[in-house]
């Protein structure tokens, strides 16, 4: 069964919100009721860590998963661009704008990659940041701009390759940036950022749980594994807290493994009237052909059945599944039909996009293995 993202009050659009306003930023609300004091606040977001999946293993996991941590929800795709575009900019992926994985942006002939900020499928493999600038792309202020224009100093500790990616221009801008080089060199760069100035806020990503989950999967005892090493790093950063700070843990999404997939390179009859295929298996986006819409709904629908759900777009904004909002110019970035899976299937290119179509998990789809995340609160 699909569950629904908590915008306003316990998802992850709420949690830096939230913290701001622990922070005493004029403006900002506490959705979540954090009721925090600290002046220092550091939020680690580990890539993949599903609430469900770590409450399974939570005898590899004793620091996160008790005391009781609560559980939040990600957004709709339950995908790492647009959690961190809901994370960093405070707002539902209909306000924010990154609605999924690939999207057809207007002006561009090819699908865009929102994670790599590169065109997607045949052509040319270009960095669109001069063509799809970020802050134009995502104008909103991010929650860390707001942080800083409040005197908070504001850090982002995470893999250098993140530092001026499009994504981070788009989202996570206002940081200063402070790369990590390994799990040791992220614990020492948390607790340095946090000791900066009167207040501070430091957001830290660590996604080698992500990569273990999608290329064995998370029921695997490779992740478990991974889990234990996830659950000493949290640990080693919340032993090393200033007096007057907290760590929060959460995460992006969680995973499911894939036990059937469609192939939609060898289904001739689903590719007809649909112009490209946007989304991740989990959940896709279909662009059709003018006036296709009617017959490739009734097409996937006849040959998914009630393992999937096919919605039009006005369905799904209907449906609150991208928030309360949708801008205009983030509604043309919708698929015409959306397809989220209900079940433990997914939509797979074999012949376009091999290596996603080869991987054990996946996530995207509003399952609570998918969308559903912990909140770990440590007070020093």
């Amino acid at each position: 069964m699909f569950d629904a993202p908590r915008y306003g009050s316990g998802s992850l659009s709420d949690l830096l919100p939230s913290v701001l306003a622990c922070l005493g930023v004029p403006g900002e609300v506490d959705r979540i009721g954090l009721d925090l004091t600290a002046r220092r606040i550091c939020v680690l977001l580990i890539d993949g860590l599903g609430a469900q999946a770590m409450h399974a293993g939570a005898h590899a996991a004793p620091f996160l998963s008790g005391p009781a941590p609560v559980t939040i929800t990600a957004g709709f795709p339950s995908t790492t661009a647009t959690s961190l575009g809901s994370l960093g900019v405070g707002a539902p992926p209909g306000e924010h704008g990154i609605v999924g994985y690939l999207i057809q942006v207007p002006g561009h002939d090819r699908l865009v990659n929102t994670l790599r900020w590169r065109p997607h499928g045949e052509g040319p493999s270009i960095d669109l940041l001069r063509e799809l600038v970020p802050e134009l792309f995502q104008p909103t202020p991010t929650v860390f701009e707001r942080a800083a224009a409040a005197g908070i100093s504001v850090t982002q500790v995470a893999p250098g390759y993140q530092a001026a990616s499009g994504l981070t221009r788009a989202v996570l801008r206002g940081c200063e940036f402070r790369p990590s080089f390994s799990v040791g060199d992220l614990i020492d760069g948390v607790a340095t950022a946090l000791r900066a100035g009167d207040r501070s806020l430091v957001y830290a990503y660590h996604g080698d749980l992500d990569t273990i989950g999608h290329v064995r999967g998370p029921a695997s005892d490779a992740w478990l594994y991974e889990l234990e090493h996830v659950d000493r790093l949290a640990a080693a950063i919340a032993a090393r807290l200033p007096a007057d700070a907290a760590l929060l843990v959460t995460a992006d999404h969680g995973m499911v493994e894939l036990t059937g997939a469609v192939d939609y390179d060898r289904e001739a009859d689903l590719r007809e009237g649909v112009a490209q295929l946007g989304g991740e298996p989990r959940a896709r986006h279909l662009y059709t052909v003018d006036g296709a819409v009617d017959d490739v709904r009734q097409t996937w629908r006849a040959r998914l059945g009630a393992d999937f759900e096919v919605l039009t777009r006005s369905e799904v904004m209907a449906r609150g599944w991208f928030g309360p909002v949708v801008g205009p110019g983030v509604a043309a970035r919708i698929g015409d039909l959306v397809v989220a899976a209900r079940g433990a299937g997914g939509i797979v290119r074999t012949a376009a996009e091999p290596s996603q179509s080869a991987m054990i998990g996946h996530h995207g789809s509003l399952t609570a293995a998918e969308l559903d995340v912990p909140l770990r609160t440590y007070i020093a």
